[in-house]
This record gives structure tokens, sequence and C-alpha cells, in this order.
């Protein structure tokens, strides 16, 4: 089974520039796992490999995209599977670098679900939580599969409403299927190598960030998309970033408030991905000045 390597962690922590050296050491070309760094013209608030550092090791599965268009892990897995067949081929060492967690996963263990969506019993259920709400649904879901409301809030319209058309479509439990099918399949050979440091001095860096980017022209950008037709409420224009310089464009807040929220929004983004990361037993912690030991890590792998 093909070997490959996972760079990972919480935004902000220096994964680009981590990847991009052991990507040199060891022969490597990088493929981002980064659900916003797909997309084009938005590069300051993704926080994009530059010119430069693309040059140093070639990146792929970035900056691909138009923000218009849809992509999801499935997608993902598939198209990373492609790029990860070319870089073997070229006699050379996949690094898979980001912050997507559920990229990665899908990647590495492919997702739970195969059979198609159901878009006349999706479109049904969508209009009854329209007409008749979010109880009526999560109601509706306790009586066919019991576990899996309990596993979900009432609130979750979205997991409820797709735990319900997965019933209704395959007249089976989404929870009974989890548990035999979700995430066991292991579709390479890896090591994962997390990234993480003292959440202060982590925020400390996040909050630096934010005002580079805001001094590398964020606003601008985000305006530029604008005026180039993309809605503000587009799903990648409401990630952390391009909604903040949203909400200032359209005067909803000030700016000394859109920056306070958009630092806030990105500390919180991080704590989440490092509960998403802290549950997987596979990562191999280091830290960012720990580069010599990672090498070690790596090498051992590899040979």
């Amino acid at each position: 089974m093909e070997k490959i390597i996972i760079i990972c962690g919480p935004t902000g922590i220096g994964k680009t520039s981590f990847a991009i050296k052991l990507a040199k050491h060891f022969n490597g070309e990088i493929i981002g796992a980064d659900s916003m760094q797909i997309y084009r013209h938005m590069d300051i608030g993704t926080a994009k490999p530059d010119e430069e550092e693309q040059k140093l090791v070639a990146h792929h599965l970035i900056d691909f995209l138009d923000p218009g268009e849809n992509f999801d892990a499935a997608m993902y897995a598939k198209a990373a599977d492609r790029v990860i067949k070319e870089i073997f081929a070229r006699g050379k060492i996949p690094f898979i670098a980001g912050g997507t967690g559920l990229y990665i996963k899908a990647l590495l263990h492919g997702l739970f679900r195969s059979e198609p969506i159901c878009e006349k019993i999706l479109s049904k259920l969508n209009r009854e939580l329209e007409e008749k709400g979010r109880l009526y649904l999560y109601k509706k879901l306790k009586e066919c599969d019991p576990e899996s409301a309990k596993a979900l809030h009432p609130n979750d319209s979205f997991r409820v409403i797709r735990a319900l058309e997965f019933f209704l479509t395959n007249r089976q439990k989404i929870f009974d299927y989890k548990k035999k099918h979700s995430f066991h399949e292991t579709r390479y050979n890896f090591i994962k190598i997390g990234l993480y440091m003292e959440r202060e001095k982590l925020y400390e860096r996040i909050n630096k960030r934010v005002d580079i980017m805001l001094s590398q022209g964020l606003l601008k950008e985000v305006t530029t998309l604008v005026e180039n037709g993309y809605l503000l409420d587009l799903k990648p224009m409401q990630s952390i970033g391009y909604k903040h310089m949203g909400m200032f464009i359209k005067n909803e807040v000030c700016w000394e408030e859109a920056v306070r929220l958009l630092k806030r929004d990105t500390r919180r983004y991080a704590k989440r991905q490092f509960t998403w990361f802290n549950k997987d037993r596979e990562i191999n912690w280091v830290k960012p000045s720990q580069f010599e030991e990672s090498k070690k890590l790596i090498k051992e792998f590899l040979t």
C-alpha cells in the first residue's frame, strides 16, 4: 500500500512552511487539505501559499475552483486520489497538508455513504421543515431512528433531514449503517504529524496574522470578489474573514467590530480544529520547532 504523509493542525500554527520544509527534504509534493484554499481569487483570507512558496515545492488542489462551484469531502478524496497517483508516478512522495479534518478523514478512510441522495425525498423534507418546523422533523426521526435522534440536537436540521432522507430512501437506520461502514477502510499507509502549541501563544499568532491579512488588503480582496459578481451569501463568502469583511461592506458593523469578531471567530475555529484532531489517536504531535523530530518520524515510516 502506498505511503503518504499527513501534516495537520489548527489554523495559524504554521502548517504551510512546516510542510514545505519536510516535502523539500523528502523529495515530495504537497496536496492541500483546506476547504477554502481550493477557491480562486480567495488568497489573502485563506492564507494560501504564495508564489514563492509554491516555487519551492509543487502544490496541488489549491486555487483551482471558482467560488460559485460546489465541492465536498467525497469530491476531495477522489481528486486527491488522482493527484497521489501522479506524484507516485513521478517518483515523489505525497504530503497532505491542511486543517480540514473531514477532507483528511475522507481521503484516508472513505466516507460512510456511497448511495445517491434521493432529491425527491429531500425536497419533501425541506418543505416540511419550512411548513411544520424543526421539532416536527425531529419527532419523525425519533420514531424511525431513535438512536440517531438521540445523538442529534433537535435544532440541527441539516443532520436530522439527512438521517430521515437516508432512512426513507434505504429503509435502513443511518445509525446502524454508520456502525457497519463508517470510516473503517484504510485506503493508504500513512503517518500523521500534528502541530500544536500552547493555546495562548497560538491565539497571539492568530491575532497577529489577522492584522497581517488586513494590511495585505483583505477588505479589497472581498470588495473585488463582490464587484466581480460573487454574492456575499455564497458559502465561501460566508467563511471566516470574508464574512466579516462582508458585514463591514454592508454597514452591519463598524471596522473595529469587524476586526474584533474576525479575530474572535478565528480563535474559536482553531479551538474547534483542536477538538477534532485531539480525538484522533493516530496523530504524532510535535511543536512547529520540532522539525528534526518530525524528520526522524517520517524517515522511520518510509524505511
